[in-house]
């Protein structure tokens, strides 16, 4: 599977690392950093970085096949830009690839409470298909800490991207 990660503004950029850190590693990953999330984030040897301003770069073209793209966490910004067709760096790009050609799209919206207008757009973005996927809590986990908190989180967003873990307790099951 390849997979394009990108991580867009400073807050919640431990998520994105952790959703990142947690990727079997046969998955080939592509990472794409904001530059707020540059000043935070640690390069990992297992990944393809791009230059969020490098609009060139394999991933932007659609003859580049990849089977999803997440953006953990998104930005605000970074959303109301996919959803009004934005393309004015190399996540927004990517997403719009991901969009045209079909292709699986899973965006966390990090900010709370949603505005109206992000709510907007994101139903516009739901209706195309997009996976709006915040990062809620699940209670029903047993969660203790905030690590087994990530965990539920990052499970939740594999499932919706067909990767396979044991990252937390199904409801109804024992681990």
């Amino acid at each position: 599977m390849r997979l394009i990660v990108a991580i867009t503004g400073a807050s919640g950029v431990r998520l994105g690392k952790r959703f990142i850190d947690t990727l079997p590693k046969e998955i080939e990953t592509f990472l794409i950093l904001s530059e707020h999330a540059k000043t935070v984030f640690a390069k990992e040897d297992h990944i393809t970085h791009f230059d969020n301003l490098d609009i060139s770069a394999p991933i932007a073209s659609g003859s580049f096949k990849c089977d999803a793209m997440a953006i953990i966490p998104t930005s605000m910004n970074t959303l109301a830009k996919i959803a009004c067709g934005i393309s004015d760096n190399l996540t927004t790009r990517a997403a719009a690839v991901q969009i045209k050609e079909q292709r699986k799209l899973l965006l966390a919206p990090r900010e709370m409470p949603f505005s109206p207008i992000a709510l907007e757009n994101m139903l516009k973005l739901a209706n195309l298909q997009v996976i709006i996927a915040p990062p809620v809590m699940g209670y029903y986990a047993q969660i203790e800490n905030l690590e087994m908190m990530e965990d539920f989180l990052i499970g939740k967003w594999f499932d919706l991207l067909g990767i396979e873990h044991t990252l937390f307790q199904r409801w109804g099951e024992k681990r």
